[in-house]
């Protein structure tokens, strides 16, 4: 196919989308999966797939499915050590029925951030792709630490979304996708095809509630699909269990899940980080002058425009921008500590102590929200 014609695909499943009601890997589910992936390279696009369940598929060789399931950290980390192989392997099977190979990537919050892992990650996803082979991403859940993980495969599935350039992000999940209410509470809620902007009004519909199998509910999905709609990329969130839900969602076919348009641009991988991967760790307010200027100049932040300070951050967090009033407009990396900062907020740049930084965030380092 030609390559103006072919797009690139990243395709999530959710644990509770491929496993039983005891919380273990059911191979005809993933089965269903892969055949619509082979549709896919039947005519000629790319997928990469993005696939939690390591857990599950490691809990039925040490006993401890169901009612069993362990709790702790630790012991699911060591489950997920176990359980990694067998979901890997479940995909290689049903793939291999296709005649095609699978290369199995775990990527860490890191692969991201750090310039030189982003572009290795990047090369290997990508020859992956040229070579005919279907990737097959996850967490590397068995080693993350708790303070620099994802948590959960919707924002990594974003992520790799940017990464690779996709056309369209499918997040697969167990309803037909965002809803204008609980269906288990109203009988009216009905499904939203279309999102042109992601407010909050919408996340607030999301709520933050997911399965007991998965860690992610429609709130993740929702905020993948803005980290996805920076990124320039479509997003459909739709039922995994729908006939042909994958090709139906590459394809644009309408009533196959809720769309999430992409914005126009594009962040770069850094500043896409800074808005949605890496938590805050306080606020900076500013005045209004300093927001007219950010937001129209996008120039750095000074200590002279900071009126307030609040939180415990150090040089190198990522902290919340917020006007008078109080609202958050933007998110950046600062380059002062928060004592520092509060004593020197309001200063002109002649005023500075010596071998203070100039910008309490850097131009580059700032990205402003809408």
């Amino acid at each position: 196919m030609d390559s103006d014609m072919r797009i690139t695909a990243v395709v999530k499943v959710g644990t509770s989308s491929i496993t039983d009601e005891e919380g273990v890997i059911d191979s005809s589910l993933v089965a269903k999966l892969c055949d619509e992936v082979a549709e896919l390279r039947r005519q000629g696009h790319w997928v990469v797939v993005v696939t939690s369940g390591a857990i599950a598929a490691g809990l039925p060789d040490l006993g401890l499915g169901g009612e069993r399931r362990p709790r702790d950290a630790v012991t699911l980390q060591a489950v997920s050590a176990v359980g990694q192989g067998n979901l890997i392997g479940t995909y290689q099977r049903e793939l291999a029925r296709h005649d095609l190979v699978v290369g199995q990537v775990l990527l860490a919050p890191l692969d991201f951030f750090v310039r030189a892992q982003y572009l290795h990650a990047r090369g290997t996803l990508t020859r992956l792709l040229e070579l005919g082979v279907v990737p097959v991403v996850n967490e590397n859940d068995a080693i993350a630490d708790d303070e620099i993980r994802f948590g959960d495969n919707d924002r990594i599935a974003a992520l790799v979304a940017h990464l690779v350039e996709a056309d369209v992000l499918v997040l697969l999940t167990d309803t037909p996708g965002l809803l204008t209410a609980d269906p288990r509470l109203d009988a009216d809620a009905s499904l939203i095809e279309e999102i042109i902007e992601i407010d909050h009004e919408l996340e607030h519909l999301a709520g933050a509630s997911g399965s007991v199998r998965g860690s992610g509910g429609m709130a993740s999905k929702l905020a993948a699909a803005k980290i996805a709609s920076w990124s320039g990329v479509r997003t459909v969130i739709a039922d995994a269990r729908r006939s042909g839900v994958v090709v139906d969602a590459c394809g644009n076919t309408p009533g196959v899940g809720t769309v999430v348009h992409a914005r126009e641009g594009r962040l770069s991988a850094r500043r896409l980080w800074i808005a949605f991967a890496v938590g805050s760790s306080g606020r900076i307010q500013v005045d209004a002058g300093a927001r007219r200027a950010l937001e129209e100049r996008r120039v750095s932040l000074l200590p002279a425009g900071v009126v307030g300070a609040s939180g415990q951050f150090d040089v190198g967090d990522a902290v919340e921008v917020v006007d008078p009033d109080g609202t958050v407009f933007a998110k950046g990396i600062v380059r002062h500590e928060a004592k520092l900062l509060q004593a020197n907020m309001g200063a002109r740049t002649s005023e500075l102590p010596e071998g203070v930084s100039h910008e309490v965030i850097h131009a580059d380092d700032l990205v402003v929200l809408p």
